[in-house]
């Protein structure tokens, strides 16, 4: 039988499975409301994550068919993977911010075929090999991504304005960056421990205890408006610390405290990498070089080529951010592009 673990003041957390994935769960919540339980994430859609949910809201003392509303951090499938599957199990409503729903939206309209051949090209832009290239090009299906047919979210987040929740004070807090529509969710009431601070804030992906979210780049087939993530993000993360919520509960690893200081350590991890990564351009380099020089938390050639690919997105994310200060730019005429310091 899967584990609740009671946060205390009618807040719970289940560890529900992401597979073959190194962070190996996501942390659903369950709050408790004057409508019913409303879940925050709900998990990868997998069988077995969708035996451990149920079984889980079992130790809860409800089911999923009980289940009032679920609001949905974002888009990523390891939190919205199983909220069409809950809303057909109990009728709940499902909840996202509008930048993300956009993003679901786009997701189930497009084939699987473009967003493969969209990732093929936008990988050959930034200089990656053929051999990492050619089985986007050649593969086909949604097999082959997860997560292109989520459910599509029948109710808006409104930052800033508290969700419709009887009984509790649920505020969404807009902390775009690991995806443009990521919220926070702070529950404006007195920490049930008695722990100073303002309330308890769900953190999502965006503020973990003990790793760094991956910040990459927003584009996808049907919206190349530019953007700058990175920036965004270390935006979003001096909104939270501003917050200073007595205990965060986020969507990995585990509950923890002193928002501030984990915004701390996180502003200095992304200065230092900023700084890192001019020091390297002082030669020109495109985004897939970049990365192979960057450190990551194994030797470059150990990394499998899907996280390959999620490297060289954070390398272009962090190239944006240095553009957008003006402290690098792209070589003219060079062709995948390089960039270089300035």
């Amino acid at each position: 039988m899967a584990q609740a673990y009671d946060h205390g003041g009618g807040v719970r957390s289940l560890r529900v499975p992401i597979p073959d994935n190194p962070l190996g769960h996501t942390l659903v919540h369950v709050l408790d409301t004057g409508a019913g339980p409303v879940l925050i994430d709900t998990g990868w859609d997998d069988p077995a994550a969708w035996t451990t949910l149920t079984e889980g809201l079992s130790a809860c003392g409800t089911s999923v068919t009980e289940i009032h509303g679920v609001v949905v951090t974002h888009h990523h499938p390891d939190h919205h993977g199983l909220s069409g599957k809950v809303r057909e199990a109990s009728g709940a409503w499902i909840a996202m911010h509008p930048a993300d729903t956009a993003v679901v939206r786009r997701t189930r309209e497009a084939p699987p075929e473009r967003w493969l051949s969209y990732m093929a090209d936008r990988l050959t832009a930034a200089g990656a090999p053929e051999a990492h290239v050619a089985p986007l090009r050649t593969a086909t299906g949604r097999r082959t991504l997860p997560g292109l047919a989520p459910a599509l979210p029948d109710r808006e987040i409104v930052p800033g304005e508290l969700l419709d929740l009887p009984g509790r004070r649920l505020r969404a807090v807009w902390t775009p960056g690991h995806t443009p529509g990521h919220v926070c969710l702070h529950l404006d009431e007195e920490h049930p421990g008695g722990l100073p601070g303002n309330g308890r804030l769900f953190s999502g992906d965006h503020l973990l205890p003990g790793i760094t979210p991956h910040i990459g780049l927003y584009e996808d087939p049907d919206d190349a408006t530019p953007t700058d993530p990175l920036g965004d993000y270390l935006d979003s993360l001096e909104r939270v610390a501003r917050l200073s919520p007595a205990e965060i509960l986020p969507a990995h690893q585990h509950h923890f405290t002193d928002a501030p200081a984990r915004v701390a350590g996180l502003l200095a991890h992304h200065a230092a990498r900023l700084a890192g990564l001019l020091a390297l351009l002082t030669t020109p380099l495109t985004p897939w070089q970049l990365a192979e020089r960057m450190t990551w938390n194994r030797p470059w050639p150990k990394i499998p080529p899907s996280s390959r690919t999620i490297a060289v997105s954070e390398a272009e994310s962090h190239l944006r951010r240095l553009v957008e200060l003006g402290r690098a730019e792209a070589v003219p005429g060079s062709s995948p592009v390089t960039y270089v310091a300035v």
